[in-house]
């Protein structure tokens, strides 16, 4: 029997909010003694407006900050790994909450997992996708999938980020993850017709589901409803 991995639907939310839930759920494996006794949780969210950077953000001004935030965005920085990126509405955005030693302990064996796994659904949408030195997802040599983790004691946070129908204009006031010369694209743009996150989202998840051989299940609603009050929100939809 695989690992039973919980999803939760968090809906469309700021980033401070889903920052709380991951470090919520990481919090409970940390704190428990077995490390099957906690069950690993994706969470699956859709931003408002918001420009990230990682572990790297010195290289971020504040002038830099003010400007993308004169967009209308918010600007946080972060512990993941990585340089900046955007999240907004259009995109898939989940952060898995797994201890490793559920899996492979191998923090390299995880990121090409996640790789993987936006391949086979971008090959299932009918794209031809692919990695290269960098990391995340290319379509010929355009960025559809930025990665960005965080990995203490093999229970990992932050996760990835699959356009789908963003707006890619968000993109052009950075250089995206630090990479100069390079394009940001959407499986909306690649497949030449509106592809939503809802269209999308069962293809991952089965994707998913395969290539950690772990079995999914939702949250109960009583378990949604106390998580959210634990991090002081009572609803999912959350500016």
């Amino acid at each position: 029997m695989g690992v039973i991995v919980r999803v939760l639907q968090a809906g469309r939310m700021s980033y401070i909010p889903a920052l709380k839930l991951q470090q919520l759920l990481e919090g409970h494996h940390k704190s428990s003694k077995e490390a099957t006794a906690i069950k690993d949780t994706l969470i699956l969210v859709e931003h408002f407006p918001v420009y990230t950077v990682g572990i790297r953000s010195n290289d971020y001004s504040k002038e830099t900050e003010d400007k993308l935030v004169s967009l209308g965005a918010d600007f946080h920085r972060t512990n993941r790994g990585g340089l900046i990126t955007f999240h907004g509405p259009g995109q898939l955005v989940v952060y898995p909450i797994l201890n490793l030693k559920n899996y492979k302990p191998s923090v390299r064996w995880y990121v090409h997992q996640i790789e993987q796994t936006v391949i086979d659904v971008c090959t299932e949408m009918g794209i031809e996708a692919e990695t290269s030195p960098y990391t995340g997802v290319w379509v010929g040599g355009r960025k559809i999938c930025a990665i960005g983790i965080h990995g203490s004691r093999f229970i990992t946070t932050h996760g990835l980020a699959l356009n789908c129908n963003t707006n890619l204009e968000w993109f052009s006031h950075i250089v995206p993850c630090g990479i100069k010369g390079k394009e940001v694209t959407s499986l909306s743009r690649e497949m030449g017709r509106e592809c939503t996150i809802e269209e999308v989202l069962p293809i991952f998840l089965n994707s998913f589901s395969k290539l950690f051989g772990c079995i999914l299940c939702d949250f109960s609603k009583e378990d949604t409803d106390k998580i959210f009050k634990d991090i002081g929100k009572d609803n999912r939809t959350l500016n």
